[in-house]
């Protein structure tokens, strides 16, 4: 146990003089105001629900909050009852009986943490004496904020995070009013008080999708590099007709869950991001093939460019394509001399791209073709590289001649807008 003191300001009783009208007397009345105060944080280590806090204050009406953490409660059960688990920060990353890790999770009621302060309050010094308690004076027990989180394990962490990236940049109207009453089923016209929007905060590299409804949040985010992370964070349970108390808990709990499940129901995506990426990863990094290994064929590459340039010609060419053939094409884009151009650096190409599922051998004869997937990846490589990337890059170069195109424009704009941020700062460009 740690104790901790600490003054903040707080909601607190303050009693005034006042006058009677009737008989001109004073009479004491109690207003509501607020005040610094000292607050006495209790830092414990209980055996069922694991780390907690308790924090009193020292002033009337005495306020105390407790808050506890779910994933800290389940991992002490786990603990206890011998069963293997992975911790995750604040979750747990895999566990070898589900099931029963289920089952601890719907077991945390509103008994069991109403029985942990009582519990405690025995145990600990607070404001209420003996005689207080048994006068009526008790503390009762109301949700002040309630986070329920869905975390989905991912088994391919980095296409992970690719997918997560693309869920933000398709979902960025999730919190206009027709999306967000789709998410907590509540009807949401213009007199549903509160502000509905959608707000990406990024630390770091790292992202993050926030929702906001009334006083309710949702945020969305890759945690730890390695699952899916989705919580809704209840501050008013009234938002939702609930009350306050701690018996209104299952209740709650069935607003925050569904909330979780429908918001991934609501997400859309257009496509497979992980397949472009696998797509992408496979042609650009060495690969190994039944014991063979292959060079990577870099994207901006001048040789790779060009190979793909030239087999995108003989893709009509039922035949195929042989190491003679395609050797003098490849030359002349190179800017090399066809007629000395080594027959042994073709050969190499050659086996790059059937490794890398570019091209493939016709059976009992040395002869090549393009297969299916070779003929998108060739024209989509060459057609970007030369279509978009090279002539976009010279318009936004500085050192380019200043045409006034959109992307220049824009471009030109981002720079003068950092460069008077920087003045405006006293920072040097």
């Amino acid at each position: 146990m740690f104790i901790g003191k600490a003054q903040e300001k707080s909601s607190v009783f303050r009693t005034e003089r006042r006058i009677s009208e009737a008989t001109g007397a004073s009479y004491p009345w109690l207003v509501r105001s607020t005040a610094m105060v000292n607050q006495f944080y209790i830092y414990c280590m209980d055996q069922d629900f694991g780390p907690f806090f308790l924090k009193f204050g020292s002033y009337f009406p005495y306020t105390a909050k407790l808050c506890i953490n779910g994933h800290e409660y389940v991992k002490q059960q786990l603990a206890k009852q011998n069963i293997k688990f992975e911790a995750l920060d604040n979750g747990v990353l895999g566990c070898e009986e589900p099931k029963q890790l289920q089952e601890i999770c719907d077991g945390l009621s509103a008994e069991k943490i109403d029985a942990l302060l009582r519990k405690w309050l025995r145990l600990l010094p607070h404001p209420y004496t003996a005689e207080d308690r048994e006068a009526g004076y008790r503390y009762q027990v109301s949700i002040l904020q309630a986070e329920f989180s869905l975390t989905q394990v991912l088994d391919r962490p980095v296409t992970g995070r690719v997918f997560f990236e693309e869920v933000i940049r398709e979902n960025l109207d999730i919190g206009r009013p027709s999306q967000v009453q789709l998410i907590f089923d509540q009807r949401v016209n213009k007199k549903t008080p509160g502000r509905f929007r959608t707000r990406v905060i990024t630390n770091g590299v790292v992202p993050s999708l926030h929702v906001d409804y009334k006083n309710t949040r949702v945020k969305q985010y890759h945690k730890e590099g390695r699952a899916l992370r989705t919580e809704t964070t209840i501050n008013n349970t009234r938002d939702f007709g609930i009350g306050k108390l701690l018996k209104n808990l299952p209740e709650l709990r069935q607003v925050g869950f569904q909330a979780n499940r429908r918001l991934l129901d609501v997400q859309k995506v257009s496509h497979d991001c992980s397949i472009g990426e696998d797509a992408f990863d496979k042609v650009v990094r060495p690969i190994e093939v039944d014991g063979q290994r292959a060079a990577a064929l870099r994207f901006g590459d001048q040789r790779v460019q060009a190979l793909f340039a030239v087999l995108v010609m003989f893709s009509l060419q039922m035949r195929g394509f042989t190491n003679q053939e395609l050797r003098p094409l490849l030359a002349q884009l190179l800017g090399l001399d066809p007629a000395n151009y080594p027959i042994g650096r073709m050969t190499y190409d050659l086996r790059r791209l059937r490794l890398h599922g570019i091209i493939q051998r016709i059976p009992h004869s040395h002869r090549y073709r393009l297969t299916h997937e070779g003929l998108r990846i060739a024209l989509f490589f060459s057609r970007t590289y030369a279509r978009l990337l090279r002539p976009k890059l010279a318009d936004i170069m500085s050192n380019a001649p200043p045409v006034p195109t959109n992307l220049r424009l824009a471009f030109d704009h981002l720079t003068a807008a950092i460069d008077a941020c920087c003045q405006e700062e006293r920072l040097a460009a």
